[in-house]
Formats: C-alpha cells, sequence, structure tokens
C-alpha cells in the first residue's frame, strides 16, 4: 500500500496514494471514519463509502498512472470528496442498459449523491462528489419526501459536463 501520511488542515484531509484494488477497501473505511467524525449520518458515511471505491476503481481501471490524490474536506452542511489523478479524460456518466455488466458505477453515484462532477488541472483532472451530513434517511432506510424532492430539483436544474471549459458541475442526469 502505498501513500504518504495524511495532511490535515482547515477541515480538509488529504493523502498522496497509489491507487491499487486491494486498497480499496481500506480507504471506504478511512472515508467512512472521517465523514462518521464530521458528523455524518450512517447514509452519509455509506454514499461517501460507495464513491471514494467508485472513484479510486475507476482510476486503477482507467489511469495508467495510478498515483493520485485523495482529498476528503467539509464543505458547510457536508462533504466534499475528491481524487485528483494523472489523466486528462473527463468521466462519461451514462444510464446503463438493463443488462449491462458494467458502466453503472458513476450513474448510481450521481444519483445518490448531492452534487458531482469534474475539473480539469494541469497535468490531468479531479472528479469530486458532495454529501450532505444528515441525508434525509430514517433509521429504516426511507428516504425522507423533502429529501427526495430537493434531489428531484437538482436534476431538473443539473447541466451537461462541458470537456471544452475544463469543468463538469454537476454532470447531467440522462434519463430522468
Amino acid at each position: 500500500m502505498a501513500f504518504t501520511a495524511p495532511v490535515t488542515e482547515h477541515g480538509e484531509t488529504s493523502w498522496a496514494i497509489v491507487a491499487q484494488a486491494r486498497d480499496i477497501a481500506r480507504w471506504r473505511r478511512v472515508v467512512g471514519a472521517t465523514v462518521r467524525a464530521w458528523g455524518g449520518d450512517p447514509a452519509a458515511v455509506e454514499v461517501a463509502r460507495l464513491g471514494v471505491s467508485e472513484l479510486l476503481s475507476n482510476v486503477c481501471k482507467h489511469v495508467p498512472d495510478r498515483r493520485c490524490l485523495l482529498k476528503v474536506r467539509q464543505d458547510g452542511q457536508g462533504v466534499l470528496v475528491e481524487v485528483y489523478d494523472g489523466s486528462p479524460q473527463v468521466p462519461a456518466v451514462l444510464v446503463p442498459g438493463g443488462d449491462a455488466e458494467e458502466g453503472r458505477g458513476l450513474w448510481l453515484l450521481r444519483e445518490m449523491t448531492g452534487a458531482m462532477g469534474y475539473t480539469l488541472v494541469p497535468g490531468g483532472k479531479g472528479v469530486w462528489f458532495t454529501v450532505p451530513f444528515t441525508t434525509g434517511a430514517d433509521a429504516g432506510g426511507e428516504a425522507d419526501p423533502s429529501a427526495e424532492a430537493g434531489a428531484d430539483a437538482r436534476a431538473g436544474a443539473a447541466a451537461e459536463a462541458d470537456p471544452s471549459t475544463g469543468a463538469g458541475t454537476d454532470v447531467a442526469r440522462e434519463g430522468r
């Protein structure tokens, strides 16, 4: 497992790591513990864990140089998770077909998070998502209708990511 000691300052913790499939479970635990320590409810912790798994898995699958930077930051009433890697290839979020064996990860993540997008940076990109500390799910896992309404409003307001601008804010929700 290759990584540097975490750097923590001003509500942000980051690790320079080499993404490896065998280490993803560890990073799920680390990010989950961080979100929990900052006040995230159990559903927020699980969404953050799922998200970091998806982003690091994509580095393993699509980026030849697996060195990356994992950042977790308090962002108002939630958390911002970012993974920066050395590839300028922007993420493609597609609605998977019913019989698709892969390609659901980013789509599912986008549907579960407060917002998701990417930023092109010199030498690569950062892919990010946000999760509110309180997701609106009760102990039984049922979503609060007001939280669902907020998700629907975000879905209607989402804009298609434009690679020419260098940023994709709230990657578009297709097929909703």
